[in-house]
């Protein structure tokens, strides 16, 4: 009796209130930052010609506006090129600077990976301040260029991390066994390694994509009045005009990034089964 008394857990009242109060309060954060979106999506089916709410009726005007205007088709084209290029690029440079920074022996190592890591921590007024005065005297505001090469610095630190956490999880033993079965260095990287961590290179191409698609201020600092991106098109429509077609956009990108994120949910259930496995 008295061990079966041992093996059971006591109840404790202040660990249930804790746990209770915690999902309270969870659940606030996400009504507090769930509420904007709520508001967005039913102006976007609004008859009114200006922002209101509640809508006065319902209506598919706006998303009409959005594919029929040229401007804004341009812009979002432009976006999705920038961000496709600025995603294979930052996922290319970034893989491989993970794998040298997480297997590397050298000195600086740490410093060269806050340096990577930086664009996350300082603020993006700044950089984006650095890359006007700098792409100023290389002649690169108002160009694709420009943004790539911007979107660029600003993506890969979400690929270095991604990627540097799938090669912790890796076992450098399977790329050894590759080579001593005859494979050279990068058959085996590409055999062996690369399919392995490819969940985590995966996420953080989406991240990359994201990043640079949905980036507003160094845009607004870079893209000038020849290369308009999405983001910078939805500022300059919030700041010139009134109509709801700017919340028609905002409705489909969030219904993009969620697509986007429930992707990168089922590549990290994915890569959490070969590690298992």
């Amino acid at each position: 009796m008295s061990s079966h008394r041992k093996g059971r857990i006591p109840f404790n009242p202040l660990s249930t209130l804790s746990s209770a109060g915690l999902a309270l309060f969870s659940s606030f954060v996400f009504i507090f930052l769930m509420l904007p979106i709520c508001i967005i999506l039913p102006i976007s089916f609004s008859t009114s010609p200006y922002l209101e709410f509640p809508p006065r009726g319902f209506s598919f005007q706006w998303y009409l506006r959005y594919f029929q205007s040229s401007g804004w088709i341009d812009s979002t084209l432009l976006s999705i090129q920038v961000a496709l290029v600025v995603t294979f690029i930052s996922t290319v440079i970034g893989t491989v600077a993970s794998i040298g920074l997480a297997r590397g022996r050298f000195r600086g190592k740490q410093a060269i990976n806050a340096l990577i890591i930086s664009p996350m921590v300082v603020p993006a007024i700044i950089i984006a301040v650095a890359f006007y005065f700098l792409f100023a005297k290389w002649k690169l505001i108002g160009t694709a260029t420009g943004l790539i090469l911007a979107h660029t610095v600003m993506a890969l630190p979400f690929v270095v991390v991604n990627v540097t956490a799938a090669l912790k999880g890796f076992d450098e033993r399977l790329e050894q066994a590759a080579m001593n079965l005859g494979a050279n260095r990068f058959q085996a990287f590409m055999r062996i390694t690369l399919p392995l961590i490819s969940p985590g290179v995966i996420t953080g191409a989406l991240f990359a994509f994201i990043t640079s698609f949905d980036e507003i201020v160094i845009a607004i600092f870079i893209a000038g009045s020849r290369a308009a991106t999405l983001p910078k098109q939805m500022w300059d429509g919030i700041r010139m005009e009134i109509n709801p077609t700017t919340a028609a956009v905002s409705s489909l990108l969030v219904a993009v990034s969620i697509l986007l994120l429930l992707t990168v949910e089922m590549l990290r259930r994915s890569s959490e089964r070969k590690k298992g496995g």
